[in-house]
C-alpha cells in the first residue's frame, strides 16, 4: 500500500464511532523507514470555514485495521490533538 492510498480512506475512531477525516500526511522514522503516526486535520475553527488550528497525530500502534475504505483507530482524541503552527 502506498501513502497516497491511505489519503483516500476515512479514519474512524472505534472508541467514539466518530469519523475524524482523511489522513493528509504521515510521520516516519528516518533511520528505520517505519511509519510512526498518521496525521489527520483536526476540527476546524469557525464552522470549518477559516482553516484548521489543530491536527490529530495518531500513533501507528493505535491503528487497528485498514480496510478498503476506512482506517479503524482506537484513540482518546484529546490526547492525539496537537496545535498547528
Amino acid at each position: 500500500m502506498r501513502v497516497c492510498d491511505l489519503k483516500q480512506k476515512d479514519v474512524i475512531n472505534s472508541c467514539s464511532c466518530k469519523n475524524l477525516g482523511c489522513p493528509v500526511d504521515v510521520e516516519f522514522d528516518c533511520k528505520t523507514g517505519c511509519i510512526q503516526a498518521i496525521i489527520v486535520p483536526g476540527p476546524g475553527k469557525m464552522l470549518c470555514l477559516f482553516g484548521r488550528e489543530s491536527e490529530y497525530v495518531i500513533p501507528w500502534e493505535c491503528v487497528r485495521q485498514i480496510g478498503e475504505d476506512i482506517i479503524l483507530v482506537e484513540i482518546r482524541e484529546e490526547r492525539c490533538l496537537r496545535q498547528c503552527g
